[in-house]
């Protein structure tokens, strides 16, 4: 669940500002416009989490429904359900922690890692682009994030998040590879509503 976590994320004005590339924005607005004109999004991702020496520790595949604040969040039986406000985690076996959005922005929520909408979170710059993609990375302008650094790579032709890598505050990585991604997708609000009924009897719940 670490890792899901970690995929789900303040200076003053003029510091922020002078700390990002107009040409990494640019890019990132694209995608933010993309995201916000969409009704839902439904997206595939593959996890592969590494260790600070660069030793594979796994893979996870995940399913991600969104819809403006609203996400699900699905690796086999464990699951993330927000409905803007509050924030439901299943362990997939006996347990689910509840906390609000706001409470969990020391981590890298879907929204923030696939919006491009980064102004307020991170600095960020443009490492290198070609005809068809781009590498920017991102950096936390509040240092008590619980991540060192972002890099995306993105599809400049489809405006979407191809790839990422998420390097932690022990050194370890997490690389996200967008599968596939649908900008149309029709989703129903109470997908995103919090359902007690549906989990186990024995599931205790944590605020």
């Amino acid at each position: 669940m670490r890792h899901l976590l970690i995929f789900l994320a303040i200076l003053s004005f003029g510091n922020v500002q002078a700390q990002k590339d107009p040409q990494a924005k640019a890019l990132l607005d694209q995608i933010g416009t993309k995201v916000k004109q969409a009704k839902g999004i439904l997206v595939n991702i593959q996890l592969i989490s590494k260790n600070n020496k660069g030793k594979a520790l796994g893979s996870k595949s995940i399913n991600l429904k969104m819809k403006g604040e609203k996400y699900l969040l699905q690796q086999g039986t464990m699951e993330i359900v927000c409905d803007g406000a509050n924030i439901y985690n299943f362990d997939g076996n006996s347990s689910i922690s509840k906390s609000t959005v706001a409470e969990s922005d020391q981590t890298l929520s879907p929204q923030k890692l696939l919006s491009g909408n980064y102004d307020k979170d991170f600095n960020f710059k443009l490492l290198s682009q070609d005809g068809s993609k781009a590498t920017i990375e991102l950096s936390p302008i509040d240092k008590r994030k619980n991540f060192q650094k972002v890099t995306l790579v993105l599809d400049k032709l489809k405006s979407a998040l191809s790839s990422a890598s998420i390097l932690d505050k022990s050194n370890n990585i997490t690389d996200v590879k967008v599968v596939s991604i649908n900008y149309g997708a029709s989703l129903e609000d109470k997908l995103f509503q919090f359902n007690r009924a549906k989990y186990p009897k024995n599931v205790e719940i944590f605020d």
